[in-house]
């Protein structure tokens, strides 16, 4: 017999990035956070703390322009390094559909619907809004209005499509780290066929706005598996990317082209915006030191497992993590 799947997984969350120091002091660091996860109705926050070192930061809680958590970090005095550190414990809860693909409507008619008009818009239509138009990362384009109908011929249900969309972006793209940087436009992630999570979601919303459909960024994180055999390590993992489409219907549905997979239990969600640039996890502006790119350590465990690994560097404390920092564990 197989066990039932869990109705509800939840987790430990760890983003550490860290500026090593470099022997030139900064006189003033500013920066806009996106590093603790949204409360939603299938995810509860339990906990959220953002620690910098040195400890002579100022912060500053509060909510974006799309309602996400975000956070204002500045360091006025001068200081040569920097580490931020968000650690979180979320539980996210299993969604059932409350609609079949089949029975959304065509797609044609949600496009048509958000087309200008007098009367005003309901609510949640007015808000899908702000995600038709293009944005610094995911442009309208005859190009890739015509990726898009591939999949999205006439009278085709606007979920089937997206679906569709998300599967064609999988089978026929290839994930490679190599290939694409932070900026690279979307038309050459079309053209290459290749890239990164944050790559294939942008070319998604691109390809739906340039249909005329509403579609949204999702950041966070995905619980990956180790090798067979392995331990999941600390620090391992990555921050994620996906993506949503509105339906009339029954409100967003979140489609991830990297892994040609609706989002369940193993996602993570951080916030959302028209695209990375809204909800970049660490974003800012740094005066003196030197040019540097920052480690980045991720660690997403589900929290049984979490428990496990303190109680091993308790009862082990001579035994260094794999390359990983596990310095200060939340709850230790």
């Amino acid at each position: 017999m197989t066990s039932a799947t869990p109705s509800s997984t939840a987790y430990i969350v760890i983003h550490e990035t860290e500026y090593p120091p470099c022997g030139v002091p900064v006189s003033l660091s500013q920066h806009l956070l996106h590093l603790i996860p949204r409360a939603l109705p299938w995810q509860s926050r339990e906990s959220g703390r953002i620690v910098v070192e040195p400890d002579l930061a100022r912060l500053i809680e509060g909510e974006d322009a799309f309602g996400n958590p975000v956070t204002w970090l500045s360091l006025d005095t001068p200081h040569d390094g920097l580490v931020v550190r968000a650690e979180s414990r979320v539980t996210v809860i299993r969604r059932e559909p409350l609609l079949k693909p089949a029975d959304s409507r065509p797609w044609e008619q949600v496009r048509d619907s958000l087309r200008y008009r007098p009367k005003p818009l309901a609510a949640d239509a007015l808000d899908a809004q702000r995600y038709l138009y293009a944005s610094p990362r995911a442009p309208r384009d005859a190009l890739l209005a015509a990726f898009a109908a591939q999949v999205f011929k006439p009278g085709v249900p606007i979920l089937v499509g997206a679906h569709a969309l998300m599967e064609l972006i999988f089978k026929t793209f290839t994930y490679d780290p190599e290939a694409t940087e932070v900026g690279t436009p979307v038309l050459e992630v079309l053209k290459k066929k290749r890239g990164v999570c944050q790559d294939f979601a942008h070319l998604m919303i691109a390809a739906l706005r340039s249909i005329g459909l509403p579609a949204r960024y999702m950041s966070g994180y995905l619980l990956t598996d180790p090798p067979p055999g392995k331990p999941r390590l600390v620090g391992a993992d990555a921050s994620h990317a996906w993506v949503a489409v509105w339906c009339p219907d029954s409100g967003w549905a979140e489609y991830d082209p990297t892994n040609g997979i609706q989002p369940d239990l193993r996602h993570v969600t951080l916030g959302w915006g028209r695209d990375f640039q809204d909800v970049s996890p660490l974003r800012g502006v740094i005066l003196g030191g030197l040019a540097q790119t920052p480690d980045v350590r991720v660690t997403v465990m589900p929290e049984a497992e979490w428990k496990v690994v303190r109680e091993r560097k308790a009862a082990q404390p001579e035994v260094a993590e794999d390359k990983a920092k596990v310095e200060k564990l939340p709850g230790a």
